[in-house]
C-alpha cells in the first residue's frame, strides 16, 4: 500500500483505503483511486497490493438479485468429464483437452464433442459412481448459495458440463434452475453423443441476461466462473467473479478470488458473517 501511494503521489493522485470489517480470517478493505478507471485499479491491485480477492466497481456494492454460476471447478472442486474419463482409463487424454479449452485455446463445442466421443461405450453406471465418489462441493459453495437465497436472490447453475451431474449438484447446493448439456445414453452405456443444443459461452451469457431481464431494469447480477467459456457471462454481470481462474477469465472479470473459498464473495459484497447461512 505504501509503495502504491508513493507512486501515485508522484503523479498527483491519491489512493484511499478504509478497513471495513474482518471477514473469513482476513480484513476487507474499500480502496478508491482518485480519477482511476477500472483498468487502472486492476493494474494497481495486481502490481502493488496483490490481494487474495478483489472486486472493482464504480457503483457501490449491493446484494445481487440474480446469481448465475459455472459448475466445474467453481461450485464443485472437480471437472466432471475428467473424473468420468478416469473410469474409461482416459483421464490424462481428456483432461489435456479440457485444460486447453478452459484456457481458450480450443473451440468449446468441438472440444466437448471430441471428449464425449472418447467416452463412447462407457457404462452408464459409471456416472452415478463418479458422482458419489469423486464429486464434492467447492469449499464455501453451500454457504454462498444459501446466504444469497436468504437475501431473496435467484440462483442458476449453468454449465458446459452435463445434467447427469449438474442436477444432483444443484439439489445439494439449493440452486433454483439448471442449464447444461445432456449425455446421450442407450442400452446402459454412453453413445458418445449429446442430446439437444450445446450450452456454451453464448448460452451462459443469454441465461444471465434473460434472468436479469425478468427482474427488470437495474437488476443486480452476480456471475462466477473460472474458464474461457465463462468470459461473456462474467463480462455481462454486474459483478463478474473469476474464481481461482485461468488468466483470460481473470482478466475479463471485474472481480477475482485467487486464494480462499467462495465465502470471499460474501465478504466483498459486504454481507457480515453474522448473516451467513450455513446449511
Amino acid at each position: 500500500m505504501t509503495q502504491a501511494r508513493a507512486v501515485l503521489r508522484e503523479e498527483g493522485r491519491e489512493l484511499h483505503a478504509k478497513a471495513l470489517h474482518d471477514c473469513a480470517g482476513g480484513t476487507t478493505f474499500e480502496i478508491t483511486l482518485e480519477g482511476g478507471t477500472h483498468g487502472e485499479m486492476r493494474d494497481l491491485l495486481d502490481r502493488y497490493l496483490q490481494p487474495v480477492a478483489a472486486l472493482v466497481s464504480d457503483a457501490g456494492f449491493a446484494v445481487p438479485q440474480i446469481f448465475v454460476s459455472d459448475m466445474d471447478s467453481t461450485m464443485i472442486g472437480q471437472e466432471c468429464i475428467d473424473e468420468l474419463a478416469d473410469f474409461a482409463g482416459l483421464k490424462h487424454q481428456i483432461a489435456t483437452i479440457t485444460e486447453r479449452a478452459m484456457q481458450g485455446e480450443l473451440d468449446f463445442e468441438q472440444a466437448l464433442r471430441e471428449r464425449v466421443m472418447l467416452l463412447r461405450d462407457l457404462a452408464e453406471d459409471a456416472i452415478l459412481e463418479c458422482l458419489n465418489t469423486r464429486i464434492k462441493p467447492m469449499a464455501g459453495a453451500p454457504t454462498l448459495v444459501a446466504t444469497l437465497k436468504s437475501k431473496g436472490c435467484r440462483t442458476v447453475l449453468v454449465t458446459g458440463g452435463f445434467h447427469q451431474f449438474a442436477d444432483p449438484v444443484a439439489e445439494w447446493l439449493g440452486f433454483d434452475r439448471v442449464v447444461g448439456n445432456r449425455l446421450a445414453v442407450a442400452n446402459g452405456a454412453l453413445t458418445g453423443g449429446l442430446i439437444g443444443p450445446i450450452t456454451d459461452s453464448s448460452v451462459k451469457k443469454e441465461v444471465l441476461l434473460d434472468e436479469a431481464g425478468q427482474v427488470g431494469g437495474g437488476a443486480v447480477s452476480l456471475a462466477t466462473g473460472d474458464g474461457a467459456n465463462d468470459i461473456p457471462m462474467l463480462e455481462a454481470a454486474t459483478y463478474g467473479m473469476a474464481y481461482h481462474a485461468k488468466p483470460k477469465a481473470r482478466a475479463a472479470a471485474n472481480g477475482y478470488i485467487d486464494a480462499g473459498d467462495l465465502t470471499a464473495i460474501l465478504c466483498l459484497l459486504g454481507i457480515p458473517e453474522a448473516e451467513w447461512v450455513t446449511p
